[in-house]
């Protein structure tokens, strides 16, 4: 036998199914801890320069139709379309969850992502991003409509 066929029968040999089946496989690198969400105390303690006027939650209103409801759901209650198999989308009806952010935690998270939301980041003016924060802040204002009389 010349050492052509020699050195092909070694690596069909190496190479078969039922050696490869023998030789472990190397274990997979640890993963990396995901790194916990941190904003800025500053961020956080931001102060709305827009006032909640029938403007500012038109422009809001339409930002949000465009960028949010597909997740966050129309009526804001965290049931879009696209929510289905997220985890910890936020529902925007919960007065008490909504009591407890801060305006400028609300545009941080807007401006930076979250999880698997997207940022807006400089796709969005500021006033644009402020304007969302107060049409979200009236979701958990509205009565549900079981609660409201005819």
């Amino acid at each position: 036998m010349s050492n052509s066929p020699r050195i092909l029968l070694a690596l069909l040999f190496l190479s078969s199914p039922a050696l490869a089946q023998q030789t472990p496989a190397p274990p997979p690198p640890n993963a990396e801890p995901s790194a916990q969400y941190t904003m800025p105390v500053e961020a956080a303690r931001q102060a709305n320069p827009v006032k909640p006027t029938a403007e500012s939650l038109a422009q809001g209103k339409k930002l949000y139709g465009f960028d949010c409801a597909m997740c966050h759901g129309a009526k804001g209650d965290g049931k879009g379309e696209v929510a289905a198999g997220m985890k910890n989308v936020t529902d925007f009806t919960d007065a008490e969850a909504m009591k407890k952010a801060t305006d400028g935690e609300l545009f941080y998270i807007i401006k930076n992502g979250k999880g698997d939301m997207p940022q807006e980041g400089s796709r969005a003016k500021p006033d644009d991003m402020w304007n969302l924060v107060n049409y979200i802040r009236s979701f958990a204002k509205k009565k549900p409509a079981a609660d409201e009389k005819p």
